[in-house]
């Protein structure tokens, strides 16, 4: 009995000791920290790391801090607080496409990020790593929307798939005269900005400790997101932390660059009218004040139309230019760029996007251009612009909409070649080049689009809106 007894004790600790192998304590910046298994088998995530203090109190409107310490091992096993921002109107497009009822908060704190990997612990895996950013016009969303749960499909195609919040509207790109006194650079907006460059940088020192690659990073936004990515590529404060970038629905190089970056000046002019609106009369006062009054003021402006549109700030210090201008005088990171939109986007885009390939090409580098066409079912709305998320992250099961399995072909190539891209700088990866970069000889996009017969069909062509 007693010999039964020692040999049942062997095996249950080293099952333990081999669970505990496949999913150990980590070490990184501010503690200890342990993920938690997903659904599908060997993917683990990690879910509300903190890559920064929390902006909160006297830290509003600041650059983003050093992580604070924590005892103990924390479990990452919940979602941190989306930043603050004003719901989507009920019933419209956007609510009823990308909503959730995840029971979801919105906090000043809310620098944190989360993280998909097969390889905890094994520091010597070497996996290829990729940090995507979502859109919103710099006023809304957050890491965790439904259309971007697709991380187990990225790991599944060995790559580590980090995705982050960071600060939004008047909290993440408020310009104000006061604020750029106090900052020892004479600058202030962009903190969302700096806030993505910090968890980049997090990424650079923390993600060893996952299986990942700190000298193999790709990051990819859509919308916002994207033009996140072309400040990212132009910031002479990061340009040199990634390796390759994608850049969904944000537009080309253009004289009129879609929300490309208000001069600081302007921007303080604008902060200072919507602070004054508020009443509030110095800086202790302004971080004084309640976050919700805060946002109910940005709303307060937007109505009376005071202000503009927060986003990017040409500051001299986080950006030099506007991502058009950084592209045509060679400024941008060298490295490999996937850049395309959707046939229904808000604005016609292929000029833009066949000049920004056309220069990378000039310059030794490569760029390759896609179109997104497919239209999608359940209702009139078509090829709309972020339609493709739902198939670049492979989460149409979360989706209303009557996918086929056409669809659903078409999704698994986009993962392939967007995780191909993230390994190998090429969307073909290995395989055969279906996927040509665009040139000067060779000005063709990749065309996303289902056949006739409903089958996935994608395939080099002009794209269907010609400018």
């Amino acid at each position: 009995m007693k010999n039964l007894f020692l040999i049942i004790s062997i095996i249950s600790i080293s099952i333990l000791s081999c669970m505990a192998g496949e999913n150990p304590v980590l070490k990184i910046e501010g503690g200890k920290i342990q993920g938690i298994p997903t659904k599908t088998s060997g993917v683990y995530i990690y879910k509300g790391i903190p890559y920064a203090a929390p902006p909160v109190g006297n830290l509003r409107w600041k650059s983003p801090q050093s992580v604070i310490p924590w005892k103990g091992v924390k479990v990452a096993d919940a979602y941190g607080p989306a930043a603050m921002q004003s719901p989507r109107q009920p019933g419209s497009f956007y609510d009823k496409e990308f909503s959730t009822n995840d029971g979801h908060k919105n906090s000043e704190d809310c620098l944190y990020l989360n993280i998909y990997t097969t390889s905890p612990g094994k520091t010597k895996a070497g996996l290829p790593v990729a940090m995507n950013i979502y859109g919103g016009a710099f006023a809304s969303g957050y890491a965790y929307e439904k259309q971007f749960l697709g991380g187990e499909e990225w790991a599944k195609h060995g790559v580590i798939l980090v995705t982050i919040n960071y600060r939004l509207n008047i909290f993440g790109f408020l310009a104000h005269p006061d604020l750029s006194s106090e900052n020892p650079k004479g600058v202030s907006g962009n903190y969302g900005i700096l806030d993505q460059i910090a968890a980049l940088k997090w990424i650079k020192n923390n993600i060893q400790q996952f299986g990942g690659d700190p000298n193999n990073i790709t990051i990819l936004g859509q919308s916002a997101g994207a033009m996140s990515v072309q400040s990212l590529v132009s910031s002479p404060l990061s340009k040199d932390l990634m390796q390759k970038a994608i850049m969904q629905s944000g537009g080309g190089v253009s004289e009129k660059p879609l929300l490309g970056g208000t001069q600081l000046k302007d921007a303080e002019k604008a902060g200072k009218a919507i602070i004054d609106l508020g009443g509030y009369k110095n800086l202790e006062a302004m971080r004084a004040a309640p976050a919700d009054s805060i946002l109910a003021l940005a709303s307060l402006a937007r109505k009376k139309r005071i202000g503009g549109m927060m986003g990017p700030v040409i500051d001299g210090y986080v950006l030099s230019s506007n991502f058009s201008d950084a592209t045509l005088k060679n400024q941008i990171a060298n490295i490999p760029y996937i850049i395309g939109y959707n046939k229904d986007d808000m604005g016609m885009m292929t000029t833009g996007l066949g000049q920004f390939c056309k220069l990378r090409d000039e310059k030794g580098g490569k760029a390759y251009a896609y179109e997104f066409i497919r239209e999608l079912p359940g209702d009139t709305a078509k090829a709309f612009h972020s339609a493709e998320l739902w198939y670049v992250f492979h989460t149409l099961g979360n989706s209303w909409r009557p996918f086929t399995e056409g669809d659903i072909t078409l999704s698994d190539y986009m993962v392939e070649t967007w995780t191909n891209f993230a390994k190998f700088g090429d969307p073909n990866g290995k395989g055969k080049e279906m996927w040509r970069p665009y040139t000067k000889e060779n000005q063709q996009f990749m065309i996303f689009k289902l056949g006739a017969s409903g089958e996935a069909q994608p395939e080099m062509g002009l794209p269907t809106n010609p400018q």
